[in-house]
């Protein structure tokens, strides 16, 4: 493995690197700033791009890590040479490539696409699942749809409690029940659809699961999902013959990087919901997805889909959405910061991500909620999909400081009208300028310099 990671290219070494920036991986000198602040005299880490750096300098800070990471650092240059090798062939025989296998490679062109199928499958427990061979890979059709149901533990992790597979005439070739052999806090029933009850007497593994899906996959089979990644992450399983639902249609009403719900695409491309208000159902959205890519081969839909409306409750448009909250923050303390009347949603279990928690405020009247949002000070940023929402500094009464972020749990136009400031371009000169301009000038640079001195400021609220 150390030869193999010493003879991989340029290319491949920065994948490498960038992987244990994303999973924060230290060697014996550290992480990878770390690394150049200690061996590199003239630049330090001032260039962290591993891109503008030698192989050499890749080389070696991966070498700085143990045997064991090594060893796996080899398996992930294999897996990167792997995908060169596909593209490659696609390239030189792109009439040999299956439609299927088309958007395999239209899955891995998504911007989000390296972020979230970036998968820590170094770690205990984890499978990592060989591809095949090539020439027969690229002509493959055979195809597998997934869905995963999750409960949350008492050690704050999901864990998968049903896992359903079908493949492309929407077959079963897999059902199960899975006990995750740790204690449950939260079976979170009314979207999995899954109780304390239907679990009892339930003896089959993660590992068995593991094992089962290793099978049916043989041979490089295509797994599909929607937001397949989240499914991968709680099997533990690190496969790229993936087609992620989410990221192969085009929408005309969603940022670039946002991707819509299954119900929302089963709406808009199929025509139906997959459900209505009712829990989860683990194998009609595996076939859901299914559907989904037999119509996308089968109609194409390259033109921008508009992705169906949500159907909105009232009690909805009356509520704000706080998230990436700290578990050791009690949600009852953040009515304090904001105006109005509101009730918090106490019932948060079903919302604990790891260290962080998500809540709902709740209003009376819409007017309430508006100006409440108007009047939180908080820093204006954009979420994934591309919807307002403000970062908050809140001040406990012990003198500890938490961040977190809101935003609206509906928006209507005004977030794809919004626009974040742009440079000024450039003013065109005048011989003489008038004197309201230059009155104009000096009060602009006056402004520009009091707002310099307040952009050094956070602001926090009490």
């Amino acid at each position: 493995m150390a030869k193999r990671l010493a003879a991989a290219e340029k290319e491949v070494l920065v994948e490498v690197v960038r992987f244990t920036q994303k999973n924060g991986l230290k060697g014996s000198d550290g992480g990878w700033k770390d690394f150049l602040a200690r061996n590199d005299k003239k630049f330090g880490d001032s260039v962290s791009d591993p891109r503008k750096r030698s192989r050499d300098v890749l080389l070696a800070f991966l070498q700085t890590f143990s045997k064991d990471f090594q060893k796996y650092f080899g398996k992930l240059v294999k897996r990167q040479k792997e995908r060169s090798t596909v593209q490659q062939y696609m390239n030189d025989f792109p009439d040999k490539v299956s439609p299927e296998q088309k958007l395999v490679q239209l899955t891995a062109e998504h911007p989000e696409y390296r972020k979230n199928y970036c998968f820590p499958s170094y770690q205990e427990g984890w499978k990592v699942l060989r591809i095949g061979e090539v020439s027969s890979l690229v002509s493959s059709s055979a195809m597998l749809a997934i869905d995963c149901e999750m409960v949350l533990c008492d050690d704050g992790m999901e864990a998968v409690v049903r896992v359903c597979v079908v493949d492309n005439n929407l077959e079963v070739k897999l059902d199960i029940l899975v006990n995750p052999s740790k204690a449950i806090t939260d079976y979170r029933t009314h979207i999995t659809g899954v109780s304390k009850k239907d679990l009892e007497g339930v003896t089959s593994s993660l590992v068995d699961v593991q094992k089962s899906l290793k099978r049916i996959l043989a041979k490089g089979k295509i797994l599909i999902g929607q937001s397949l990644y989240r499914d991968l992450c709680a099997l533990k399983m690190d496969y790229c013959q993936v087609i992620d639902t989410a990221y192969i249609f085009k929408y005309a009403n969603l940022p670039t990087t946002a991707s819509a719900s299954l119900n929302s695409l089963c709406k808009s491309v199929l025509g139906y919901s997959v459900r209505e208000g009712e829990p989860h159902n683990c194998l009609k959205d595996a076939e859901a997805a299914m559907n989904l890519v037999l119509a996308k081969l089968k109609h194409g839909f390259n033109d921008p889909i508009k992705v169906a409306a949500s159907s909105v409750s009232e009690s909805d448009a009356l509520k704000l959405l706080a998230h990436r909250i700290p578990v050791h923050l009690p949600c009852q303390e953040l009515c304090k910061i904001f105006s109005g009347n509101p009730s918090i949603d106490d019932k948060i279990d079903s919302r604990i991500r790891g260290e962080f928690y998500s809540t709902s405020i709740s209003f009376n009247e819409i007017d309430e909620l508006e100006m409440a949002f108007e009047a939180l000070d908080g820093q204006m940023t954009k979420d994934s999909g591309g919807r307002l929402q403000k970062y908050v500094l809140m001040k406990r009464d012990n003198g500890d400081v938490v961040s977190f972020y809101v935003r609206k749990m509906v928006y209507g136009p005004q977030p794809n009208q919004f626009e974040f400031p742009k440079k000024r371009p450039q003013p065109i000169e005048d011989a003489e300028p008038k004197k309201e301009q230059v009155d104009g000038d000096q009060q602009k640079k006056k402004r520009k310099s009091k707002k310099h001195v307040n952009s050094a400021q956070v602001s926090v609220v009490e």
